[in-house]
Parts: C-alpha cells; structure tokens; sequence
C-alpha cells in the first residue's frame, strides 16, 4: 500500500480533505484535543461529496467514525437515503431522513446527551425532530478519531464500498450541546461560536494514509 504520513502542528485552517475514489486503504486519523469520554457532543462538519457514488442506490458511506479496541463507539453514516448515529453499536442505530447530500456542499451537525437522550441532526442549519437514543450512556476514551473509512477492526479492516468519496472539512466537535442559534451559524464564514475543545479543524493533528488530498476551501 503507497502510503502518504504527516502531522500537522497549524490544523486545517481554511482547507478540506479529498478524497478522490473508493478506497479501502485512504483515511485520515485525527488527534482529539482531550479524551472522548462523553456524555454529551455537539459535532459539526462540511460535506461535499459525489453524488454518483454516496447517494446510489443501498450503499453505506461513513461520514466519521470513532472507534476503541472493543468495537464501534461513535458512527455517522449515509446508508439507504438517510443520516444515522451509532454508539457503541454497528446494528442498533437512530436514522433521520434528511435532504441528500450535494456536491456543491452541505452543512451537518448532530448533537446528543445522555442525560436525556435527546439526538438530533442539523443540516445546513435546520434541525430534525429530536429521538431519544442511547440515554444514560457514555462514551469511551482511548479510541481513534477516523476520516474516510470504517474501521472493522482497530484502525484497520477497511471496506471499499462503505469508503467516503468527496471533501470533508471544517470537523469540530464539543464536549457539550452548542445552543440553536450557534449551530445555525455554523455555515457562517467567520466562526463567532465558542472555541471546539474536543477536535478543532484549525489546530488538529493528523495523519493522512493512502489517496487523500489536501484542497483549498473555496466554496465557504
């Protein structure tokens, strides 16, 4: 497998990841500022993806996966028309029927608390109707954060036809549910919302493994 690795002090300002065709061997790891050992997250994300690809037909695409060496800990997908999160399942999820995503970008957010397990999705600023998911729940730490592939065994086991195909950029996430009206502004040029402690697109660390390409960000 060729292979491309670097780490990155100065994150991801103003740039996204592409990633060009089906892969089972392209991904990207990102370092977390803190451990993921939640019982709360707003995550945030933009999306460009290729509609001939993600959008046919019956085909999973992961959006982001985060996994520990037990298994699944936290999942965003593209299956079968709809959004999903998972926790600390591959089977047991919760779905939103959501727009498609678009090449020319979408704007996709999901916040969850364990306290009253309340799961929504934001897309380019509207949300869905709540469901209660996984309440009482946490989150493990000691994980990897996973751009581009799922992974069925620890960073590893990687699927062609679950891979994503298109940019990703502008990951962020928090340890706490942001309010309506700071997610609303994601899709903002300027960011004016509370700084993310959990993953922050403009510092992160990562690596990048296999076909993947950094991009200017030219459509915000």
């Amino acid at each position: 497998m060729e292979k491309y690795l670097s780490s990155i002090e100065g994150g991801l300002t103003d740039k996204g990841l592409l990633f060009p065709k089906p892969s089972a061997n392209s991904f990207v790891k990102l370092t977390a500022l803190k451990p993921l050992n939640l019982e709360a997250f707003t995550l945030c994300m933009r999306l460009f993806v290729n509609p001939a690809v993600v959008n046919q037909g019956n085909r999973e695409t992961i959006l982001f996966a985060y996994c520990t060496t037990e298994g699944d800990e936290l999942n965003v997908w593209q299956e079968k028309g709809k959004i999903s999160l998972y926790l600390r399942s591959s089977r047991d999820g919760v779905f939103y029927d959501v727009q498609p995503l678009s090449i020319f970008g979408t704007d996709l957010c999901v916040t969850w608390e364990s306290r009253t397990g309340l799961t929504a999705f934001w897309v380019d600023g509207r949300r869905s109707a709540p469901q209660v998911y996984r309440k009482n729940h946490k989150i493990l730490s000691g994980g990897a954060v996973i751009l581009g592939q799922d992974p069925d065994s620890f960073v590893g086991k990687f699927d062609e036809n679950q891979s994503f195909v298109g940019e990703i950029s502008d990951v962020n996430m928090w340890d706490y549910l942001l309010t309506d009206d700071q997610i609303k502004n994601f899709n903002e040029k300027v960011w004016v919302g509370p700084e993310p402690n959990v993953l922050n697109w403009n510092t992160v660390q990562y690596e990048v493994n296999g076909n993947v390409r950094e991009v200017p960000e030219k459509y915000k």
